[in-house]
């Protein structure tokens, strides 16, 4: 990973999201630290994706600040961070060209651009699938692309939105493995998952939403042996919320 000035912490500063004169999410006050997994969990329509969507800079707050307090501009702010989704969208290119696209946007040379993509795809176990046409691979192998594709920007921190809630368990192994890799060198990850399971494997912390709002924020293993609120408590025993 790049040795750059961090651009973390993010904090979240009584921020609100309204979409057609609705809140959806309520006076949200966190800090996110660098070097830690932190799993966001909560019912369906909790706001888990809105609140990364909100982090990663694709929406922008009805009210309230997300900030990035370390030193950078903010174009230097985008360039520190990636996001994949539930269902990523792969280019009418080989798998290995939807890596060197990306990069060159990105203004890397050439070939060091290429250099990164096949160290990249390596990483993923893709090398063998290099000139397939992405759009042609299954779907776990379009969202191991997809990590290897964030991977080769190198990121600082990586927003994951539900990233293997369409995948079989075989597929979300390894992209979990590739989760863990990302971490262990050095990227920060935020990651919504539905999964308790998956959860439990990968958090280091927990922010659990509700209806909009932050009802917990703290260390994964205090979260599942001891919840604080009901609501938590019903979520962890597999009951549905309203």
């Amino acid at each position: 990973m790049s040795t750059r000035q961090t651009i973390l912490p993010l904090e979240f500063r009584r921020v609100v999201y309204e979409a057609d004169g609705t809140r959806l999410l309520h006076d949200i006050d966190l800090t996110l630290a660098g070097g830690r997994r932190t799993v966001i969990l909560g019912p369906n329509g909790a706001g888990k994706s809105l609140l990364l969507r909100l982090a990663h800079g694709l929406l922008a707050p009805s009210s309230g600040d997300i900030v990035w307090r370390g030193a950078g501009t903010r174009e230097r702010v985008i360039r520190r961070q990636a996001m994949v989704f539930q269902r990523p969208v792969m280019l009418r290119r080989s798998a290995l060209g939807n890596l060197t696209h990306a990069l060159k946007v990105r203004g890397v040379p050439r070939d060091e651009g290429r250099e990164r993509a096949r160290a990249a795809l390596a990483m993923a176990g893709l090398s063998d699938l290099a000139h397939r046409p992405a759009r042609l691979m299954s779907g776990g192998e379009q969202q191991r692309l997809a990590l290897a594709r964030a991977w080769a920007t190198e990121p600082e921190i990586l927003f994951l939105d539900e990233p293997t809630a369409s995948l079989d368990p075989a597929a979300t192994r390894a992209v979990e493995t590739l989760i863990g890799g990302f971490h262990a060198a050095g990227t920060t990850v935020v990651m919504s998952t539905h999964d308790l399971g998956q959860a439990r494997r990968i958090a280091d912390d927990v922010l659990f939403l509700h209806k909009g709002r932050v009802v917990e924020f703290g260390a994964a293993d205090r979260f599942f042996e001891h919840p604080s609120s009901a609501e938590a408590r019903a979520f962890v025993a597999g009951e549905l919320l309203w």
